[in-house]
């Protein structure tokens, strides 16, 4: 397996991924092809855009998709997005994806990683095991119209 950073043609293979990973009753997300390209190429465009695949061979197995967001005293990597495809989860590919992430902050001075995921779902428990903390002073908030 190798890390790399994502390129624009990686953006199908991810959306697949994505797919396969969030359509189920744990996420309970109804995601199609196309709405998962769009979602994910709309993040590859953004202009501070940190991205990288796990690659074995010439099968993409996981995508991280982040940016760089400025912050009043240092800038931070932002994770939108990150998925491993599930039959290859648990095998340390979720964190090899975080340590390039953190590669690139350590090389361009910038703060740390900052993420939201859902906290009913395992996710949380990885974040953990890779040294993420809950911020207690955080409150994330949405609003449906």
């Amino acid at each position: 397996m190798k890390i790399r950073e994502l390129k624009l043609e990686d953006i199908s293979a991810c959306a697949d991924i994505l797919c396969s990973v969030y359509n189920n009753e744990l996420w309970m997300c109804r995601w199609t092809k196309e709405i998962a390209e769009a979602y994910l190429r709309d993040f590859f465009e953004h202009r501070k855009f940190v991205g990288y695949v796990a690659q074995e061979g010439n099968e993409i197995i996981a995508g991280l998709f982040a940016h760089e967001k400025i912050w009043w005293n240092n800038s931070e990597v932002f994770v939108e997005e990150m998925f491993v495809t599930p039959d290859r989860q648990g095998q340390g590919i979720g964190t090899a994806l975080l340590k390039e992430v953190e590669k690139y902050i350590v090389s361009n001075r910038l703060a740390g990683i900052t993420l939201s995921t859902n906290k009913y779902a395992p996710a949380p428990k990885f974040y953990e095991k890779n040294g993420f903390v809950s911020c207690e002073h955080v409150l994330f908030m949405a609003k449906e119209l």
